[in-house]
């Protein structure tokens, strides 16, 4: 493989391998690229770079489609080839372009160029032409390497942010967000970083940083200090490193969707906190990241779309179950009391008891506040408790047998309880045999 080649324009559409996207004033339309040291000449970037005097002096150029208003932001790396050669960059509409700037160097190094242009009203085309001034050595084929070449807009970076399961869901769950950061602009997003509050009701689930996608997927997270992604718990928000590059002390870059149409994405999870019961989860993601194009970097922010989680209401019932006593005889009457609470965070609806008498008790009465009860059932209806509200019930049964009585009372709603480890209670009562007319113990009237 040779060190150079020479290819025809991208007018030349019978060519088998042709330029694309570029356009050339020679009369042959060919173009000349040298690749990365040859001759000894680097590349500024990349593997290759241009020659303007292919075989003869010609100007270099494209014609872009264009908004009027829109600042475009320039940039290039000239070189001399035998000595001092000298370039101009002319920008305009087609057949009127304006030179803008020249640029002369030696063979020594190479010249790095920026700039600004605003289209003008009415300008939908713009032709971005490199213009071969003069050369040393006097050969018309040789002169002016040119390369690292860039024309657009600014680095626009949007955020698109989504919680997943999408919901409603209930206290307790996990959501996993997934954000993604698309750079829409012309040039890289420099010094990228992503950072995203935690919502208020939520809670950090440690070790679910990920770098799902993008430059730099699957680094590490979460742990280290030199990591690319942390959560700083004292401002309750995860931050992410994004882009080629990007470091645990500083952002990456991360380039137009022209190169990475997918952009980068990352993603984290909390679990839903009991506080969130009844409520609407709510956050954006926000990234900083900074233009380079110009003289000087410009910082500029991005903020994703509002997620917005649905939480469904949750009422942590407890239950309290007693007996009046915890010994009878066979006939006597038991009572239980049963305290049904609701400790919130949100009313309670639907609220029932299960509350089935066991064998050994018969059914006697029932009093509620509020409440029914069931004896066919077993199961009382409470309807609704407000947060803070306490249900009594009382349940009176006649002991029909001797043994251990178990007695279990379990309460329920239409909502979630986020802690049922106590919405159950039981009670033991013990029933002995009933007296008798021989029992030494029934004290007996005197004869006579």
């Amino acid at each position: 493989m040779t060190g150079v080649e020479i290819l025809p324009d991208s007018s030349q559409t019978q060519a088998s391998k042709r330029v694309p996207g570029w356009l050339t004033t020679a009369s042959d339309h060919l173009i000349e690229l040298w690749h990365s040291g040859f001759n000894g000449v680097p590349s500024a970037e990349g593997l290759q770079f241009a020659e303007l005097n292919a075989r003869e002096v010609s100007t270099l150029y494209q014609d872009l489609p264009t908004t009027p208003g829109t600042k475009l932001y320039w940039r290039l790396y000239h070189r001399g080839r035998q000595g001092e050669d000298t370039m101009a960059l002319d920008i305009g509409a087609p057949g009127a372009v304006v030179e803008q700037r020249s640029f002369t160097d030696g063979n020594t190094a190479w010249g790095y160029y920026t700039g600004v242009y605003t289209v003008p009203v009415d300008q939908t085309t713009t032709r971005f032409a490199f213009r071969s001034v003069s050369a040393a050595g006097g050969n018309r084929s040789i002169g002016n390497f040119l390369d690292g070449i860039f024309f657009g807009t600014a680095p626009s970076v949007v955020l698109g942010k989504i919680g997943v399961p999408e919901g409603p869901l209930e206290v307790g769950d996990v959501i996993t967000y997934r954000i993604t950061a698309r750079n829409e602009g012309g040039g890289a997003a420099e010094n990228l970083v992503l950072s995203d509050t935690v919502p208020d009701g939520t809670t950090y689930l440690p070790g679910s940083l990920h770098i799902v996608d993008g430059p730099n997927a699957g680094a590490k997270t979460d742990a280290d200090g030199d990591d690319q992604a942390y959560f700083d718990a004292a401002a309750r928000k995860v931050v992410f490193r994004l882009g080629a590059g990007a470091s645990g002390t500083e952002g990456g870059s991360l380039p137009s969707t022209e190169t990475l149409p997918a952009g980068t994405t990352v993603e984290y999870r909390v679990v839903i906190d009991r506080a969130a019961g009844g409520r609407r989860i709510s956050n954006t993601a926000t990234a900083s990241y900074e233009n380079r194009l110009g003289e000087t970097p410009e910082p500029l922010t991005a903020t994703s779309n509002e997620q917005v989680t649905v939480v469904r209401p949750a009422a942590d019932l407890t239950v309290a179950k007693a007996a009046d006593a915890t010994g009878v005889t066979v006939g006597q009457t038991v009572t239980y009391r049963i305290a049904v609470h609701n400790a919130g965070p949100n009313a309670a609806t639907g609220v029932t008891v299960a509350d089935r008498l066991p064998a050994g008790l018969t059914f006697l009465s029932a009093d509620g506040s509020p409440g029914r009860y069931d004896p066919a059932t077993g199961q009382w209806t409470v309807g609704d408790l407000a947060v803070g509200a306490t249900a009594d019930l009382v349940l009176r049964a006649k002991a029909t047998a001797t043994g251990r009585v178990t007695n279990t009372a379990t309460a329920s709603a239409n909502e979630k309880d986020p802690d049922p480890a106590d919405n159950s209670d039981s009670t033991v009562v013990c029933v002995e045999p009933a007296p008798s007319c021989c029992d030494p113990c029934v004290p007996r009237t005197p004869r006579g």
